[in-house]
């Protein structure tokens, strides 16, 4: 490319300036000093001021990024639903529906095993009772999120909206009960195959259900 035709070039780059820099990096110093020490140590054997002395930041500096030891367990979390909305719309325009939501999901599920935390955190949230309580809340937050994107992308009216939304609870609900079939150790297929057969389930149900209820007369 000639240095003409880059100086044509919009500058789309928004350039993270050095404050903003400087927040983040403390942010990502105290999450990683954190979910090492859980791992150690456990998620109740790990006090605020163990992570504040392991990142080299005060206990106010802590707070100033997150309101209890629970939130950086969950600002981990949110790292899937942000690589999910991500892959929804990289998918093509003209991609069907469940095309769209089986490829998101496969790219967000491969992105999130490649971090080598993944399934020790995983394990960690669902043997501390704390945490698998306030694990719950992220599927909500997820039915919600993946329902703006799919709606983002179909613009539609208000039934629609609707339809997307059941559509995205069916979803999420599948990955919540997925979530907990491979915890609970049937992992004698690779996760691909695993997330297939789950989509599988989750379609044929959803036909059935559709056929039984164009058969069903309601009750006068």
């Amino acid at each position: 490319m000639t240095g003409g035709k880059m100086a044509d070039m919009p500058d789309v780059v928004v350039k993270e300036g050095r404050r903003e820099r400087k927040r983040r990096q403390t942010r990502e110093r105290i999450e990683a000093a954190a979910l090492r020490l859980f791992l150690e140590r456990g998620f109740d054997g790990t006090t605020i001021e163990d992570i504040t002395e392991a990142a080299d930041v005060s206990k106010r500096s802590f707070f100033d990024y997150f309101p209890s030891k629970e939130d950086v367990v969950a600002a981990w979390q949110d790292g899937f639903s942000g690589e999910l909305i991500e892959a929804v719309a990289a998918q093509p325009k003209d991609a069907a529906i469940v095309d769209v939501i089986e490829a998101a999901v496969n790219a967000a599920l491969l992105d999130a095993i490649s971090d080598p935390q993944y399934l020790a955190i995983a394990a960690l949230i669902r043997d501390t009772p704390t945490l698998r309580a306030r694990d719950q809340l992220k599927y909500a937050k997820l039915e919600r999120k993946l329902a703006d994107a799919l709606h983002a992308r179909c613009r539609g009216g208000d039934e629609e909206r609707f339809r997307l939304s059941l559509l995205s609870s069916a979803v999420v609900s599948m990955l919540r009960i997925g979530g907990e079939r491979w915890g609970a150790g049937l992992r004698d297929m690779s996760l691909e195959e695993f997330a297939r057969s789950m989509f599988d389930e989750l379609w044929t149900a959803l036909a059935d259900l559709g056929t039984q209820a164009r058969r069903h007369v309601p009750a006068q």
